[in-house]
Formats: structure tokens, C-alpha cells, sequence
């Protein structure tokens, strides 16, 4: 089996060094690494030349937005299982893509998911935030309940079938993505009880008020675009961010 894992880039050289380095150290080996670049002009494209994945399809070129990016790399993507590894992201451990692929060999899984942690920006090995997701039922989508999106793997025949993501959104578009894919897209889920990403605090959803403000419209509109719920789904959805927070834990 043979995993894409697509990096969408935008002057990100100062934490790509982190993201490549768990990258290398994966005991799985069939492993291609699509990065999009948007144009980058730090220094960015030149270290990645340098020190990129072995298995690395290079690409810069202007977008329209991550969701944009995000797209074109899956379209370049030739595996059989694609996820998405930002440059701010870290696999946790040398064996997630091993155990990612252990679970798609089970013929009726679709997608593959685990629990992420949210670590200090200045300091990687403080975790901040624990999401534990536990195990899709359908009826959590009402609750706000979604898949942490940067430890979702999906067979490459999702996006063929149930489409790519909608770029009229600017934060919320993997929110909406998933909400159709277990919705009218019936991916069939299988969950890993374990930690596949740390994710560095900061990311553009909650940078300012006007941004977070941004994020909960968005929400919204996926919610009742995919008839998961209302008013209720996106308090609920919020409200159960909280209790992430609680027994923080060094790394």
C-alpha cells in the first residue's frame, strides 16, 4: 500500500525542519510526499530541495487559498491512501503511517483516523490541548462531533467519488468535507486509540476575533448545508473543545 501525504506550503521554512524530520524517521517505507507549494519566498522551496522527502513531487505554483493548494496536491497524489501533513504538524511517532496502513488493509475501511495534541508553539514537548476523538457513531455529528482533521487518512477513492474540498470556504472547508463524506459520501471510519499528530498552537482559525468569528459562520453553513443540525451543533461543537484542555501533559 502506498500512502500520499500532501503538504500544502506558504513560507514555511521555519517549521518544515520538525515536519520532515517525522517524515524520515517512518518505519513505513511506500510513502510519496506531494507538496504544493504557493509561491513561496523565505528560503522555503530552496531547503526543500535540499533536504526533502526522498519520494517529494515538488510543485510551486499561485493558488487561490490552503483549500486550493490542498486540492491540487491530492490531485498529483499517486497513492492508494492520501492524508494531510501541514508544515506546522509533526507524526507523533515513527510507526503512525505503519499503523494507518495496518488499518486500511481491512478492504471495507474508507478512512482511518486517531487523536491529536495541540503542543506550545516555543515548545513542542508542552502539550497544550488533548483531543481524544473516540469512535464515529453518526448520530455525534448533531453534537459537533468531526474526525481531527489532521489525522484523517482517506483512500484515494473517496475524493474520486465524493469530491474535493470547496474552496468558497476559507478556513471551515475540511469541516465541510468531512460532514459530506460521512454524510451522503458514507465513508465507512475505523478509529486508532492513539496520538498520530502534535500540531503546533497558532493556526490561522484563531488568530484574532475577527478570524474565530469567521470559523463559527463557516461552521454554520456546513452544518446546515449537510443537514447535520443547527444553532445547537455549532455550540456544542465549541463547547466540547473544553474539556481538551484539562490534564495537560508533558510530551
Amino acid at each position: 500500500m502506498k500512502i500520499s501525504i500532501v503538504t500544502a506550503v506558504m513560507n514555511g521554512r521555519a517549521t518544515l525542519p520538525d515536519m520532515l524530520q517525522s517524515l524520515a524517521e517512518q518505519s513505513q517505507t511506500n510513502v510519496e510526499h506531494v507538496v504544493q507549494d504557493g509561491g513561496s519566498t523565505d528560503g522555503t522551496l530552496a531547503y526543500l530541495t535540499l533536504a526533502g522527502h526522498p519520494a517529494m513531487a515538488l510543485q510551486s505554483t499561485p493558488d487561490t487559498g490552503i483549500y486550493d493548494a490542498i486540492n491540487q496536491g491530492i490531485s498529483r497524489a499517486m497513492g492508494d491512501v492520501v492524508g494531510v501533513l501541514h508544515a506546522d504538524d509533526q507524526l507523533a511517532d515513527p510507526d503512525v503511517l505503519a499503523m494507518i496502513a495496518k488499518a486500511f488493509a481491512d478492504p471495507a475501511v474508507d478512512g482511518v483516523y486517531g487523536d491529536l495534541q495541540y503542543v506550545a508553539r516555543d515548545d513542542p514537548n508542552r502539550v497544550v490541548r488533548h483531543w481524544r476523538a473516540g469512535a464515529f457513531e453518526p448520530a455525534l455529528l448533531k453534537r459537533g462531533w468531526m474526525p481531527p482533521h489532521p489525522t484523517l487518512y482517506l483512500r484515494r477513492a473517496v475524493f474520486e467519488r465524493a469530491g474535493l474540498y470547496d474552496t468558497s470556504y476559507r478556513i471551515s472547508g475540511d469541516y465541510d468535507a468531512m460532514l459530506r463524506y460521512l454524510t451522503t459520501g458514507q465513508v465507512r471510519l475505523s478509529y486508532l486509540p492513539h496520538v498520530l499528530v502534535r500540531m503546533k498552537m497558532g493556526g490561522v482559525s484563531n488568530r484574532s476575533f475577527a478570524q474565530m468569528l469567521r470559523k463559527s459562520r463557516e461552521d454554520y453553513r456546513a452544518i446546515k448545508r449537510h443537514q447535520v443540525g443547527g444553532v445547537g451543533t455549532l455550540v456544542a461543537k465549541n463547547l466540547s473543545k473544553l474539556h481538551q484542555f484539562a490534564g495537560r501533559r508533558q510530551v
